[in-house]
């Protein structure tokens, strides 16, 4: 989700407004969820690099993830949506913790899945996924794939990316070997259903051979 800083400079807001405006845009993806018939969406709110912010913007970050938390949870539970984290989202503030751990608590038997990145960076958790693969006797693909963060969600099949940027940021990468990607310049604050729509449309007319001809 990309774009909510320079969404911001370009209606001459704080940065924080882009970010809160950014929320809108996941509050329509949750009621997309169902329509769309998708199972899981998984979501990069907050890597393990953002530390690296400015102080008052992560303590921005931080507020405005307490306010979603507290008022979207009954959204969540009216559509049916199972909350995860991926990421080491307990070293955030204890607070935000116990929040987040009622709230997955409460949305435990959703029949779809809103995956939420928290502290996240994909090199340290196929590190950390390697490591406990290696504890246990064995190290290859199977092994690794059962010890990551994501291991009990459904194959990455599409990975989208807003505001222009062609790269993926240390998101998913090990997830994202077979998957289709489809980049867009539309900041994430401005990305509605009607785009999401229109990336679904263009993986639906893709061929995915996942290595065989």
């Amino acid at each position: 989700m990309d774009g909510n800083g320079r969404w911001a400079k370009q209606h001459r807001l704080p940065r924080v407004m882009g970010h809160r405006k950014g929320v809108e845009a996941v509050r329509s993806m949750v009621r997309a969820l169902e329509p769309l018939g998708l199972d899981c969406v998984t979501l990069y709110a907050f890597s393990s690099e953002n530390w690296k912010r400015p102080q008052d913007e992560i303590s921005d970050l931080m507020g405005l993830m307490r306010r979603f938390i507290k008022s979207d949870l009954p959204e969540f539970l009216a559509n049916d949506v199972r909350l995860r984290i991926i990421g080491d989202y307990k070293a955030l503030e204890p607070d935000i913790v116990a929040m987040l751990e009622d709230a997955l608590e409460r949305t435990a038997k959703g029949t779809r899945t809103l995956a939420v990145a928290l502290n996240y960076g994909s090199q340290q958790e196929i590190a950390r996924a390697a490591a406990r693969a290696a504890e246990r006797g064995e190290v290859s693909v199977e092994t690794i794939s059962a010890n990551l963060d994501t291991a009990d969600l459904p194959p990455l099949d599409l990975l989208v990316r807003t505001s222009g940027e062609l790269r993926l940021s240390n998101f998913l990468l090990w997830q994202a070997a077979y998957a289709e990607m489809w980049f867009t310049d539309v900041l994430w604050p401005d990305f509605t259903v009607g785009h999401l729509e229109e990336a679904l449309a263009s993986f639906a007319g893709r061929e995915r051979r996942f290595g065989g001809r």
